[in-house]
């Protein structure tokens, strides 16, 4: 899959595709309906499908302190979008010009001029343009004028609801992944280079690997079992998402201790995958609480992976660098 970042980017290879546009957090089961209707228009078209988003978020844009929590950030949402078979991805970057274009200037400039666009997919609600003035009836003329066809979204319905990033942040929010599993169609993960932190886990006897959020934090937050993947095979811990309230932390942080590993693996990339919730996130009135919390939470962990989960085992490799 080929991602294209802007429209800068954008070259004559690039003209004559089968497209649909949105923010697409979380690449629901909603979002994969879509897509498979793209692709199969696609094919038939012999055309590459494409989908169109942007960064950030138009709403972190315009009111960023009412912005969504991000189910996912611009990274997982490409790799959700190339498993879905996508071919290409136009992430347009959404500021002030984007912002103050007229809805005609990007149906002709964009979709037409640059893209060739000729089979569009939005859903029903949605809107694009200064002042949010393009719709679905503004397309489908635009369409008829300039030979390209445009569809609705298909409705996906999970358990007699709609599925929706509104729904799947909600499910992340009360600690249900398994039905944010069913929304998303697989399980919820979040992915990033392994940053340096304050060694306070290491402090306390339980080293984490620290993943940072550069935008908005994600809708999940509390103590989680987890798998880890990017450091050889798959690995089981424990972790947190939070503010860290016992220390007046303020960042939303995903700390994760990996059971029975003790590598140095700053700048690693890893996908953590959340299996279950253990519990929230609380304040403690000393260190030594908070240490023996961990202790806890971590036994917790091992138990729901010895139930759930009992062909691997709840350590890992007990190799360390030298």
């Amino acid at each position: 899959m080929e991602l294209i970042r802007g429209s800068h980017n954008l070259r004559a290879r690039h003209r004559g595709c089968v497209a649909t546009i949105g923010n697409f957090d979380g690449v629901h089961r909603g979002h994969h309906a879509v897509i498979e209707r793209v692709r199969e228009r696609a094919g038939a078209l012999e055309l590459p499908a494409m989908v169109i988003t942007f960064e950030p978020h138009p709403l972190e844009y315009f009111a960023p302190e009412h912005a969504h929590r991000r189910i996912s950030a611009l990274r997982d949402k490409v790799d959700a979008l190339a498993a879905c078979g996508v071919d290409r991805v136009l992430c347009l970057r959404f500021g002030r010009q984007l912002a103050e274009m007229p809805a005609e200037s990007f149906v002709d400039s964009l979709l037409v001029e640059r893209l060739g666009v000729r089979f569009l997919m939005v859903g029903d609600d949605f809107r694009f343009g200064c002042g949010r003035r393009g719709d679905f009836t503004l397309l489908q003329q635009a369409g008829g004028r300039h030979g390209f066809e445009v569809a609705r979204m298909p409705t996906v319905v999970v358990d007699g609801e709609r599925v929706s990033s509104t729904r799947v942040r909600a499910a992340l929010a009360a600690g249900e992944l398994d039905v944010a599993e069913a929304l998303l169609g697989r399980p919820y993960a979040i992915s990033g280079r392994v940053a340096r932190g304050d060694a306070i886990g290491r402090e306390l006897g339980w080293r984490t690997a620290n993943l940072r959020f550069r935008r908005t934090p994600p809708p999940v937050h509390g103590i989680f079992a987890v798998t880890v993947e990017g450091l050889g095979g798959e690995r089981q811990g424990v972790a947190s998402v939070g503010t860290r309230p016992t220390i007046n932390g303020r960042a939303t942080l995903l700390e994760t201790h990996l059971f029975d590993f003790d590598e140095n693996i700053y700048g690693a990339h890893i996908r953590v995958t959340f299996r279950a919730f253990l519990r929230g996130e609380k304040r403690f009135d000393s260190m030594d609480e908070l240490r023996a919390q961990i202790g806890r939470d971590a036994d917790a962990a091992r138990q729901w992976f010895a139930r759930n989960d009992p062909d691997k085992p709840t350590t890992g490799d007990r190799r360390k660098t030298s």
